[in-house]
């Protein structure tokens, strides 16, 4: 089992802001986001939005505000602010989806929805944006510092590119859960990715020719990757994808791999 060193003493719920001028949304919003563990607060205008102290971890920001429009808080809010912007909003056209994730946003839900799938898209934006834990993770001969962005085997450094490195991050955060493929590259890449899944394999097949720890990264077959036990494992070829196809025997880059 992994080790989490130096771990900071538990820290209070994540806060959202919910910016919505409908009470009857705002109201089953916060129901929901309450039961689902988050502290929450509401701006029924962009004016209590952009002033909301202290800054929250996520805004769930609906654009038909009375004030200002939703795209213009956005933009004023990511000037000063890291928090997750999740827009929520009727409007569903193109040109409002592009306007409002050039202007910050980092992901844009179309009303109706459920509160699954938003708790879904929370979970997802806050994966990307606040990292679980800045904690040295230590798994066998493994070490990784989120922190740092270094990676050490049996003390010796490993020299990986960002996105093998978000990959084993990725894994490496509860070792032995099988992450899925799709879960990867919303992690490693963004949540509206929908280019071909061959570039995961090859950035597994280059990040375990790397570690050079045969069993580090298993396959789990149908389902996706986990980080395993390296002791007590056979050299074998484990460099099946998680859908039965071979993955680059010799890791080179494929013509649509992204670093």
């Amino acid at each position: 089992m992994a080790q989490v060193t130096d771990t900071a003493a538990a820290s209070a719920a994540l806060s959202v802001l919910v910016v919505e001028d409908d009470q009857g949304i705002a109201d089953s919003l916060v129901r929901g986001l309450t039961r689902a563990g988050y502290a929450v607060r509401c701006a029924g205008t962009g004016a209590e939005a952009l002033g909301a102290r202290p800054v929250p971890d996520v805004v769930l920001l609906d654009l038909g505000l009375p004030d200002l429009d939703g795209v213009e808080v956005c933009r004023r809010l990511r000037r000063h602010s890291d928090a997750a912007i999740i827009v929520v909003t009727a409007r569903g056209e193109e040109a409002d989806r592009v306007a409002a994730l050039d202007e910050g946003a980092d992901d844009y839900l179309v009303k109706p929805f459920g509160l699954a799938e938003l708790l879904a898209r929370l979970r997802a934006v806050l994966r990307r944006t606040r990292p679980s834990g800045t904690e040295l993770i230590v798994h066998g001969p493994l070490t990784v510092d989120p922190r740092t962005r270094r990676v050490t085997v049996g003390g010796q450094e490993i020299a990986l590119t960002p996105k093998e490195f978000d990959i084993l991050h990725c894994l490496a955060v509860d070792p032995g859960r099988v992450v899925t493929r799709q879960e990867i590259l919303e992690r490693a890449w963004d949540a509206h990715w929908y280019g071909p899944t061959k570039v995961l394999d090859v950035h597994i097949a280059a990040l375990r020719r790397k570690l050079g720890a045969p069993g580090l990264v298993e396959t789990v077959y149908g389902r996706g990757f986990r980080l395993g036990d390296p002791s007590g494992v056979a050299d074998t070829d484990d460099r099946e994808d998680g859908d039965g196809n071979d993955a680059d025997r010799d890791g080179s880059p494929a013509p649509d791999a992204r670093p």
